[in-house]
């Protein structure tokens, strides 16, 4: 692309040969008003993801980058944000729980100059709903978020998060896993950004499916949120 996109697609992946290609088949088709690319970062993949990844050709939009050992989805959010070219960025992970469209949902309150961050907000039902206790999980930790930093986010943990790059890298993140997530969030509010947020589609995978989240997680995130709280950066 010889104009530097609009929006930057970083697409961490680790061990996701099921679901890798169809996701990024899925975001190239996607229905979004905007010039893009996607960066896929292979996160140190030992299940032929990254044989895949790297073994065949892909649209001039699409960009590779790979970590030689598995280092954590935030480290290889950070790598394709060191490499995001657009003047936005925005998470879209490879497990096929998000609908790659609702990226156009999260633009206008950018382009609009509302927010310089716009969250995508998940409807837990029955159908689209991993378990019981991971949606109270969620909600647990929202709220926890919510009491720390007194803001009323719905949705900490979604991946659907667009923010403008320059205030992106700017953020002071350090998390190497999961709780990435409420660290970006914690670091906007810290900032004084306002979260702007927005309806989106999800229909989580069950655990046999490949769903890597565990009530570890869960304490790995209030404890993210705790040390973002104290040290007040």
């Amino acid at each position: 692309m010889p104009d530097a996109p609009e929006l930057s697609i970083l697409m961490p992946i680790f061990n996701e040969i099921a679901t890798a290609e169809r996701a990024i088949g899925e975001v190239l088709d996607a229905k979004i008003d905007a010039d893009f690319e996607l960066i896929v970062v292979d996160d140190g993949s030992t299940d032929g993801t990254r044989e895949l990844l790297f073994g065949r050709e892909w649209p001039e939009r699409v960009r590779l980058f790979k970590h030689e050992s598995n280092m954590g989805k935030g480290a290889a959010v950070r790598t394709g944000l060191q490499q995001a070219r657009g003047e936005l960025s925005a998470i879209m992970d490879a497990d096929l729980e998000y609908d790659p469209d609702d990226l156009a949902g999260l633009l206008p309150p950018l382009r609009k100059g509302l927010s310089n961050a716009v969250f995508g907000v998940r409807a837990f039902d029955g159908y689209t709903s991993h378990s019981f206790m991971y949606v109270m999980g969620n909600k647990g930790v929202t709220l926890a978020a919510n009491i720390l930093f007194n803001v009323y986010l719905r949705d900490l943990m979604t991946c659907h998060k667009m923010i403008r790059t320059e205030v992106f890298r700017s953020l002071p993140l350090q998390a190497r896993g999961f709780d990435i997530e409420p660290e970006i969030a914690a670091r906007l509010l810290q900032r004084g950004e306002q979260i702007f947020e927005v309806p989106v589609h999800y229909k989580a995978r069950p655990t046999d499916a490949g769903k890597k989240l565990t009530s570890v997680d869960g304490f790995r995130v209030l404890r993210t949120l705790v040390r973002c709280r104290l040290d007040g950066r």
